[in-house]
């Protein structure tokens, strides 16, 4: 069998499994109980798909004798493997299958985008243009493709912050480190708080109304608000240290094969902006001490902004950034 058939299949393989556990988060979410065995199968499918991805791309890493980060379509399938390593990451950190609702959604849709929207001849390994061919490729391209994974997360989960308050000012001061609840198993479970008043509702039926029921369910949603912002604000700056190394990174190479560190190239221009909209973001954050919707509004922006930057401009068809445009 052809390789590259094998390849494509593999990746189509990829694809169903993150459908399915998509499937599954989404179905565990929606039936709004403990459904602990069936998140683990979601979160077991997630992991086989990222393995078969890491060894998708190291076949191609080792049959094409470069990292496959030449064109368009490796630089998705890195991406999708990136998105899922850091979820899987921080899930286990969080133990919160909200993430894997978000989340695995976004990882299925820029692996369906590759496999089902490129054209085969997009899909296969070719010779590298003498302009990439370059021990900066590595280093240039991972560092962007880890700060968009980042970043896309971090802005996300900003997005998420948004639609959860209604984009209503919400006073996160109002829940501190010292606030605690006794079926309180992590900073995400706003559902697990939900859980456990039905569940003592049916332990005592005849109690109309279970004492502190309010307050328990406002105290957890405001806890589920307040993680979201700090994990949007933890997963954006470690995100924006990749963006500003990558582009650097990027000049350097720039100077090496075309004479100048910087040329107003789209690509260029548009992780400028990237740039400066997610340093403003943590510019808001640590010197003005901004929490909450204001931060929540520049890191969703964030989100638009990078898509642009990474796919948005390739539909241009032009500039240096010229492998693997969308004809």
């Amino acid at each position: 069998m052809d390789w590259n058939i094998t390849q494509n299949f593999s990746s189509n393989i990829v694809f169903g499994i993150l459908l399915f556990a998509t499937s599954i988060y989404w179905v565990s979410l929606s039936l709004f109980r403990r459904t602990k065995n069936l998140i683990q199968v979601g979160k077991l499918s997630a992991i086989i798909a990222n393995i078969l991805l890491f060894l998708i791309l190291c076949s191609r890493w080792i049959v094409a004798g470069y990292f496959p980060l030449s064109n368009l379509y490796e630089s998705l399938l890195f991406l999708t493997w990136t998105l899922l390593t850091i979820y899987l990451y921080f899930e286990f950190r969080t133990k919160s299958k909200l993430l894997g609702a978000v989340l695995l959604p976004v990882a299925l849709l820029i692996n369906g985008f590759a496999n089902l929207t490129l054209s085969a001849d997009m899909q296969k390994s070719s010779p590298l243009v003498p302009a990439l061919q370059s021990n900066w490729l590595m280093m240039h391209v991972s560092m962007m493709m880890l700060s968009y994974a980042t970043l896309i997360i971090g802005s996300l989960l900003c997005i998420l912050f948004l639609v959860l308050s209604k984009l209503q000012d919400v006073d996160l001061q109002l829940v501190d480190d010292s606030t605690s609840l006794v079926f309180y198993n992590n900073i995400f479970d706003y559902y697990d708080a939900k859980v456990f008043l039905q569940e003592t509702q049916s332990i005592a039926p005849t109690s109309t109304d279970l004492p502190f029921e309010q307050d328990i369910q406002e105290i957890a949603f405001l806890k589920l608000l307040k993680s979201l912002d700090n994990w949007s604000y933890r997963i954006i700056g470690l995100g924006f240290p990749f963006l500003t190394i990558g582009i650097i990174a990027g000049g350097v190479w720039a100077n090496e094969a075309w004479g100048s560190y910087w040329s107003w190239d789209p690509k260029e221009t548009w992780a400028l902006i990237t740039w400066l909209v997610f340093a403003t973001y943590l510019h808001s954050r640590i010197t003005k001490g901004w929490e909450g919707k204001k931060t929540a509004i520049l890191g969703g922006l964030g989100f638009f902004v990078i898509w642009i930057c990474y796919l948005g401009v390739n539909f241009l068809g032009k500039g240096l950034h010229s492998y693997g445009w969308l004809s």
